[in-house]
């Protein structure tokens, strides 16, 4: 069908009309439109494919916009438009100019060339953070997404803001959506590929698992040495990598698909830059989840994953902000900033007997670093601040523990005396103190 021109009324099914103000985008399912509805600006998606079955997609939209969306992270269906020229539509927000498609951050460059980047790599992991617990409270009212691809999500590059859409495909978990969408090469998972199984919850976490490796290690996880023997891409080698016989670039029990140096730099370069725990999700996902889907990671492993390497990856200087790695750190060595020069003690753990179903659980205790409900209240919320390390103002080698939870601590000290904290309150940071949070306690150890 033809694109509608500006100024095009496309009447809505409940009440009122969407007036067409300019073409956006382009792709396999239909157009998107820059719309006007009741005064404010919209984003009108419309079908230009032929769907498998029209009216039970139809109905599925509109069973979505009835229960509304899983979280604030999704750009949910508003609006189903009624019929026009054979076909239909749905009206949804629109992105913010605030938020980076995900090919510009892996390209580290927009369509005009301007150079793009996370704020920070503490930005980049709440972003992951962000992305794995939208699809986590998706699955948890039982649908699936059943298309998850470096198109249909931005990232806000300096809060870590997360924005999903086309969500036209979302289904109740097992189904088989009525667009007859399947994926996109690369990030679906080989079931899918080899036509073995439909999408579901289990194909979305391998999608998942892609999109976050691309993050983290601005290449596929797929494509390596087997992927650069080829001549050219055929649709028989196509379902070979990434269907019947993919390989993990850094499976532990097969080589034949590493890395290309001087081809596959950025792989080569970052994998060996993350802490083992980090590196043994993508095996569980990868080298293993692709032969079992049971056992591949979920979205809940990776939010736990995630808030473990938010914790243990770095620390900031406190004196410039810089981000200072601490798999580079020699502990005995102490801390000194690459930008400032400033010299530190390494800090001291906050350590758990078990946190987050991981045994000899640490944080390392340096000024700035926060703690989260999921660290003092025995749950996992990993947004809500509820402590932060603080410097004396009038002795800065002294450090604590600030109180930002709003409840009572209670700290005990190497002596056997027992202090209450209150709100706004601190725990001096020394070996020996133990501490009873809200739902949870700890120790500092050297």
């Amino acid at each position: 069908m033809a694109e509608f021109t500006p100024g095009t009324k496309i009447g809505l099914t409940d009440s009122g009309h969407a007036e067409i103000v300019k073409t956006l985008g382009q792709g396999g399912q239909g157009i998107v439109y820059e719309v006007m509805v009741s005064g404010k600006p919209y984003a009108l998606k419309w079908y230009t494919c032929k769907l498998k079955d029209a009216k039970t997609f139809r109905a599925t939209i509109q069973d979505n916009i009835k229960n509304g969306p899983p979280c604030d992270k999704f750009l949910w269906p508003l609006y189903l438009t009624e019929e026009k020229a054979g076909s239909f539509g749905y009206i949804m927000d629109l992105f913010s100019s605030d938020y980076t498609d995900f090919p510009a951050i892996l390209n580290a460059k927009d369509k005009n060339g301007n150079r793009v980047s996370f704020k920070s790599t503490e930005i980049m992991i709440l972003a992951a953070l962000n992305l794995v617990n939208a699809f986590r409270e998706l699955h948890r009212q039982g649908l699936s997404y059943q298309d998850l691809n470096d198109g249909n999500f931005r990232i806000n590059l300096k809060t870590g803001d997360v924005l999903i859409c086309d969500n036209d495909n979302v289904t109740p978990d097992g189904d088989m959506n009525s667009g007859g969408v399947g994926g996109k090469p690369g990030y679906m998972a080989p079931e899918i590929v080899t036509g073995k199984a439909h999408p579901s919850e289990r194909t979305d976490c391998h999608s998942l698992a892609v999109v976050l490796f691309k993050l983290f290690f601005r290449h596929s996880p797929l494509q390596g040495a087997e992927y650069e023997r080829l001549p050219c891409m055929t649709e028989k080698k196509e379902l070979e990598l990434f269907g019947t016989k993919p390989v993990f670039i850094y499976d532990p029990d097969d080589e034949s698909n590493r890395p290309v140096a001087g081809v596959h730099n950025n792989a080569i370069k970052l994998w060996p830059l993350f802490p083992p725990f980090f590196q043994e999700a993508f095996i569980r996902a990868f080298a293993q989840g692709m032969k079992n889907p049971q056992i591949r990671e979920t979205d809940n492993e990776w939010q736990k994953v995630l808030v473990r390497l938010r914790d243990t990856l770095f620390v900031n200087c406190p004196s410039c902000g810089r981000e200072i790695p601490l798999t580079k750190i020699d502990k005995t060595a102490g801390i000194k900033c690459g930008g400032c020069n400033s010299a530190y003690s390494y800090p001291r753990l906050l350590t758990y007997a078990s946190l987050l179903n991981v045994k000899d659980y640490y944080v390392p205790l340096f000024p700035g670093k926060k703690l989260y409900a999921c660290h003092t209240n025995s749950n996992d919320d990993y947004s809500a601040i509820t402590g932060e390390v603080v410097m004396n103002k009038n002795n800065p080698t002294l450090w604590g523990i600030k109180n930002l939870s709003g409840d009572t601590w209670k700290m005990t000290a190497p002596d056997g005396v027992a202090k209450d904290i209150p709100p706004n309150g601190a725990i001096p940071i020394g070996a020996g103190v133990t501490v009873q949070f809200t739902g949870t306690g700890g120790s500092i150890a050297e």
